[in-house]
């Protein structure tokens, strides 16, 4: 009886499953690993999260742009280089205030992956962004209170919004990528037979 019950077992065909009807809200979802987005669960679960996390990215990349703009725009140093001044009164305020946003929000998981990366033990990425970001927020708000020396609030920014833009096309690529993969399982058979002389077994 068991013999039959796991031949059947094995000739259930799991793409034609309908999961949908599947109650999600019983998952254990603390077990699952947010911080990271190379490790993302496979399957409808982890697809929407990957889904998130690529909307996040692309919300994130497109405020940090639009600061960016007059950040690049006020700042002495881009004068400089293409010759025209226009200052406004508190000048380094107003580029330290958008650069702020930029360098919290913008930044944000840049930072988060750099406490995770060192929870972890093991820095990467995310903690070489995370500190060149944080060298530049900290050292250019030092010169606005008082330390001699140019700021780099126009490299933070347009760093940060490159960083967020390559993410945004990376995580982008893994879902294409891992939708093609199910694509492929999904098109396999469930069952084979092996041909042994004038027999399948």
């Amino acid at each position: 009886m068991d013999d039959n019950k796991n031949h059947k077992d094995k000739k259930m065909d799991h793409s034609k499953m309908d999961h949908s009807k599947m109650d999600h809200s019983k998952m254990d979802h603390s077990k699952m690993k947010h911080g990271d987005h190379d490790s993302i669960p496979m399957g409808m679960a982890g697809h929407d999260h990957h889904k998130m996390m690529i909307a996040d990215f692309r919300k994130r990349f497109w405020v940090t742009l639009v600061l960016t703009v007059p950040i690049l725009f006020f700042s002495p140093m881009i004068q400089e280089f293409f010759g025209y001044s226009f200052l406004l009164p508190g000048n380094p305020y107003i580029l330290f205030a958008l650069s702020t946003v930029v360098y919290f929000y913008g930044g944000w998981p840049f930072l988060k992956g750099l406490v995770s990366e060192i929870k972890k033990g093991a820095p990467g990425m995310m903690t070489l962004i995370s500190m060149a970001i944080s060298v530049a927020y900290f050292y250019s708000t030092a010169t606005v209170f008082g330390l001699r020396g140019e700021d780099f609030f126009w490299e933070l920014s347009t760093l940060i919004a490159i960083m967020l833009l390559g993410h945004w096309i990376e995580m982008k690529s893994v879902l294409g990528a891992s939708k093609a993969l199910q694509l492929l399982v999904s098109m396999m058979p469930a069952e084979a037979h092996r041909v042994k002389g004038d027999t399948i077994e």
